[in-house]
């Protein structure tokens, strides 16, 4: 599926994370990742994200991710395929009962951390990811084999893009790729830089992503929301 055009973009953010103000950001955003407890989270933490993205009419993801606590799901962990599928099932399921007792869906998925850029190359992992989450439309980076995957098996795709992130200049295969968080330049801090950078990404994406693990989330998620709105846009979840 090709970027949205005109002037409709979704914003989202990690919520569940149990480091930023889930409640705040559920006021902002119109997509919430919501972690499955792999990398963070817990079920009364889904739960309570759940409600409030069902009573704010917020849209669900389930954001799954290596089981990885320890190292917050960014470590690149070599996980055999059958396995992974099974553990992306397990959270993806285990949100969807979640979401369902709060009188809401899960409707997207998106992968977190290393199996996020794992899956822009890895078919391997992609395909794994793809037979552990069913039908749901998947949401991550223009380009990525995940992305072409899910579309050859007639799933419906979204393009996203990090205000809050730096880019590296886009490889021989025509993806830009995130600015590795080692590296200088890699996370952007102030709220005013992370919104002019959204509204240059918005029209080229489907959504925009505010991580909610930084001290700045919620200041950051405010200051885009008010940025696209002034440029014109129509802030509206994309699933």
């Amino acid at each position: 599926m090709q970027a949205r055009t005109g002037r409709l973009v979704d914003l989202n953010a990690d919520l569940g994370e149990e480091v930023t103000d889930d409640a705040a950001l559920l006021e902002i955003v119109t997509s919430a990742n919501v972690a499955c407890g792999y990398h963070a989270g817990t079920a009364d933490i889904m739960r309570a994200v759940c409600d409030g993205a069902a009573a704010g009419g917020v849209s669900v993801g389930a954001q799954v991710s290596y089981l990885d606590r320890e190292g917050f799901g960014r470590r690149a962990l070599d996980v055999d395929p059958s396995l992974l599928q099974e553990q992306v099932a397990d959270q993806v399921g285990t949100l969807s009962r979640i979401a369902a007792s709060s009188g809401t869906e899960v409707t997207y998925l998106k992968p977190h951390g290393a199996l996020y850029h794992r899956v822009v190359d890895d078919e391997e992992q992609a395909l794994a990811v793809l037979a552990g989450s069913g039908d749901l439309p998947v949401l991550g980076l223009p380009g990525g084999r995940v992305l072409a995957l899910a579309e050859e098996a007639g799933r419906r795709t979204f393009h996203e893009g990090f205000p809050d992130r730096g880019y590296l200049p886009a490889g021989p295969d025509g993806i830009a790729r995130l600015v590795p968080r080692s590296e200088e330049g890699a996370v952007l801090d102030d709220p005013d830089e992370i919104a002019r950078h959204a509204v240059t990404l918005a029209g080229t994406v489907d959504s925009v992503c505010v991580h909610g693990d930084g001290p700045s989330a919620v200041a950051a998620a405010r200051a885009v929301r008010a940025a696209l709105d002034e440029a014109g846009f129509s802030v509206e979840r994309f699933a």
